[in-house]
């Protein structure tokens, strides 16, 4: 597990040792932020979401590549560099998250980070037709879908309509985690990762693709996003 709390080098300072640092998510005791840029100071996808979310939870956004000439490069086509499944609570917009500009990610959202056939098919576009190398599976503290599924397997509440579907998806999830103080977060924590290790089970393509499905939360409090 790693915080996603590195700080963006300038293009002058990052060398072979940063960069190999901040590809595995390592940690840095005192963070120091470069100026805004419009290229990315790294290729490596997981690294330049570490680098987004930085800036963000320290305030320091550059809010890139959104200006109307990128607009307008983008209207015959998109090269995003990572698929972001996240839930669709209003607090966790993925491009906001990360810093990332128009492009940059290809965001699909549910409730719970909930599967079913359209969230695999989107995701299934974006590695197969837009070659995306990576897909993070973000859940976030204090997820009210989780909490519903807590309820539903304790019976304090009962939930009706098409909500007891999200809720009863994420039950096993429920089940399977060891009760503990904070149950809450950990659930959380293990429906990401579930999700994240389904994914290639459910899609042969995602799984012939072999393209890498991270599972990580982010803290509504601090802002980093904490990969598991």
């Amino acid at each position: 597990m790693e915080y996603a709390n590195l700080s963006r080098r300038s293009l002058l300072a990052i060398g072979t040792a940063t960069a190999a640092a901040v590809a595995v998510g390592a940690t840095a005791s005192a963070p120091a932020f470069a100026a805004p840029a419009t290229a990315p100071t790294t290729t490596d996808p997981w690294a330049r979401l570490v680098a987004g979310n930085a800036r963000f939870a320290a305030g320091r956004q550059t809010h890139p590549r959104q200006d109307p000439a990128y607009r307008q490069s983008l209207v015959d086509g998109q090269e995003p560099f990572a698929c972001v499944l996240g839930c669709a609570d209003s607090r966790v917009p993925a491009e906001l998250l990360f810093d990332q500009g128009l492009g940059d990610l290809f965001s699909v959202r549910a409730v719970g980070e909930v599967l079913d056939d359209a969230v695999v098919g989107s995701i299934e576009y974006a590695v197969e037709h837009l070659h995306v190398p990576l897909v993070v599976v973000l859940g976030h503290a204090e997820c009210g879908a989780v909490k519903a599924a807590i309820d539903l397997v304790r019976g304090a509440s009962e939930v009706t309509g098409s909500v007891s579907t999200v809720a009863r998806a994420i039950e096993a999830t429920v089940r399977a985690t060891p009760s503990q103080p904070s149950f809450l977060a950990a659930c959380v924590r293990n429906q990401a990762t579930r999700v994240a290790e389904e994914l290639p089970r459910r899609s042969p393509t995602i799984h012939e693709l072999g393209v890498r499905v991270v599972p990580a939360v982010y803290d509504l409090g601090t802002g980093l996003v904490r990969r598991h």
